[in-house]
């Protein structure tokens, strides 16, 4: 199995959406180990790359990388200030009164940021908890202020214009740089840039950046092939029949690999250069079948994930979403950094 991660698109895909947001810092948010492509290797590319900023959500996920990236760089912990919680050279992003609370007795004079919920629901304080803590919070000094839009993908939701306002009230004023924008924020414009923007998914080939260059390409060896009889099955269930006599490949990779399981049926397909080939059966734990009957000669390996399936066509034939396929991705592939 092999997975290759295009280096030069993440930081051509960063630089494109740094490019929409002139007037602002643009970080990177490489939690889920960047997005399952590697924190190890993408985080310090993205800092030689000028990268000063980055976002994790967990705080192991931020004792992973700093001992990788200087100490200029800045490791903003999404979660906050859980109790137990060692941020040594990270930055909390505090997301309720308890945690503000918590974190100044802990680490007073250390750095740290503040969430606010402008109508997401999911994390960060309130519109009345911030008002009760605003004066004491700010006179500590937050790195930023920042918040999450929920329709970022869908620009002309009106929830978009909702949260921006609802930002803007509680922020406004506020002397403290700001933050909304992740990487659909970014597109919808300068209204949502602020000081800082944090693109995720986009760096990694993601939607709704439409316009970003792909990066990863997953390959999978064929183990064996064989002849079927038209009427014969093929995988668990027998809920594929040849339609025909046809000619079927194995390959070595499937569900706990994070090729989803949803994929059975449903059109997905692997690819000998150009020449796609019907997935048949079901995606099982370690294998997957493939009719290879129009192929000449059946190559060694079958591309899953690359130019002619991204990320996102296959997420839509799985009935998911680019990040979960993108997270999903196994630890047993050799993987190739270019």
């Amino acid at each position: 199995m092999g997975l290759q991660i295009d280096i030069a698109a993440i930081l051509a895909n960063h630089a494109a959406l740094a490019a929409q947001a002139p007037t602002a810092r643009a970080a990177a948010v490489v939690k889920a180990d960047a997005y399952g492509l590697g924190a190890a290797t993408v985080a310090p590319a993205l800092y030689r790359a000028g990268v000063r900023d980055f976002f994790v959500a967990l705080v192991q996920e931020g004792r992973a990388i700093r001992p990788l990236l200087p100490p200029d760089a800045r490791i903003n912990v999404l979660s906050g200030h859980m109790a137990g919680a060692d941020l040594t050279g990270l930055t909390p992003v505090l997301n309720s009164p308890e945690q503000f609370f918590r974190d100044r007795a802990m680490r007073p004079g250390q750095p740290f940021a503040i969430q606010l919920d402008s109508g997401m629901n999911r994390l960060g304080m309130e519109a009345a908890e911030w008002a009760a803590i605003r004066t004491e919070a700010l006179a500590a000094g937050p790195a930023f202020i920042m918040s999450h839009l929920a329709c970022a993908d869908e620009p002309d939701h009106p929830a978009n214009a909702a949260q921006l306002a609802a930002f803007r009230a509680m922020t406004d004023g506020c002397g403290v740089l700001r933050s909304l924008a992740a990487t659909g924020g970014t597109l919808l414009g300068p209204d949502y840039h602020f000081d800082i923007v944090r693109p995720g998914v986009g760096l990694y080939g993601g939607q709704p950046f439409a316009d970003a260059r792909g990066v990863v390409t997953l390959s999978l060896r064929v183990i064996q092939t064989r002849d079927v009889r038209a009427g014969e099955m093929v995988g668990y269930g027998a809920s594929w029949h040849a339609p025909r006599d046809c000619r079927i490949a194995t390959v070595d990779a499937g569900y706990a690999d994070g090729i989803l399981r949803s994929l059975s049926g449903k059109g997905a397909h692997l690819f000998a250069g150009d020449m796609a080939c019907p997935i048949v059966g079901r995606v099982s734990m370690d294998l997957i079948t493939v009719d290879v009957t129009a192929l000449a000669t059946v190559p060694d390996r079958l591309t899953l994930i690359g130019p002619h399936q991204p990320i996102d066509r296959l997420a839509d034939i799985a009935g998911t979403i680019g990040y979960e396929v993108l997270t999903s991705l196994g630890l047993r592939y050799d993987r190739t950094y270019l």
